[in-house]
């Protein structure tokens, strides 16, 4: 269970936000500004809160009284840029989040990982002859392959067109569910929510609004 409690002062508002996350997918949903991509931000070590609390099950990662942790978070984070190096190629992007094994080893689960995620054609090209649906395809795999006890997806999809993005989904939602970690999904569209997340909190200017299973979320 990932368990988030955060208190940060914004320019716009102050971050005020408490949730749980079980393994499974969690959508936070809201529009553009309402602090979901800051709390990502803040889970992952990125951005430090004024206050609060952020834990993996025992494994505190952030206490305002006791500091912060970010050697022990092992967190997968997919950038709504994708944030791939450009100077090194798919195979060396996906081994950079690797952090256990030999040199070989991370390069087999490199590639593998890449098959599974269809782009393992690209293996040894760099990001700038990617297309848009291929260079997410490696920025997922490499969240994927570093083996992440949990993962933040920011708006991932939202560059795609209609067609790639329901392949991916789909391929998304079956890895998700085979991984079984904590998974954060930040979105504000509805289709996205719907095809990968089994509970939803809606945040609006920094606070939680409501929340829901996935199912009975009125968006």
């Amino acid at each position: 269970m990932l368990s988030v409690n955060i208190k940060m002062t914004m320019r716009e508002f102050d971050l005020d936000v408490a949730l749980e996350a079980p393994a499974g997918v969690t959508v936070l949903f809201g529009p553009s500004g309402a602090g979901k991509s800051r709390t990502l931000a803040c889970i992952a070590g990125i951005a430090r809160p004024n206050g609060g609390r952020i834990a993996l099950d025992d494994d505190v990662w952030f206490d305002d009284r006791g500091g912060i942790r970010i050697e022990s978070r092992r967190v997968a984070y997919v950038f709504q840029s994708l944030a791939l190096f450009p100077h090194m190629t798919a195979a060396a992007n996906v081994v950079y989040g690797i952090r256990d094994g030999s040199p070989d080893e991370k390069r087999g689960r490199a590639y593998a990982m890449l098959e599974r995620m269809r782009v393992v054609h690209l293996a040894e090209r760099k990001p700038g002859t990617f297309s848009g649906g291929e260079a997410q395809r490696v920025a997922l795999a490499r969240a994927f392959a570093m083996s992440p006890r949990a993962i933040l997806l920011d708006e991932p999809f939202s560059a795609l067109d209609a067609a790639v993005k329901k392949s991916l989904l789909d391929e998304v939602s079956s890895h998700l569910a085979a991984a079984k970690v904590p998974t954060i999904l930040v979105t504000h569209d509805t289709a996205e929510a719907r095809a990968l997340g089994e509970r939803v909190f809606f945040i609006d200017k920094g606070k939680i609004a409501r929340s829901s299973s996935i199912d009975e979320a009125a968006f």
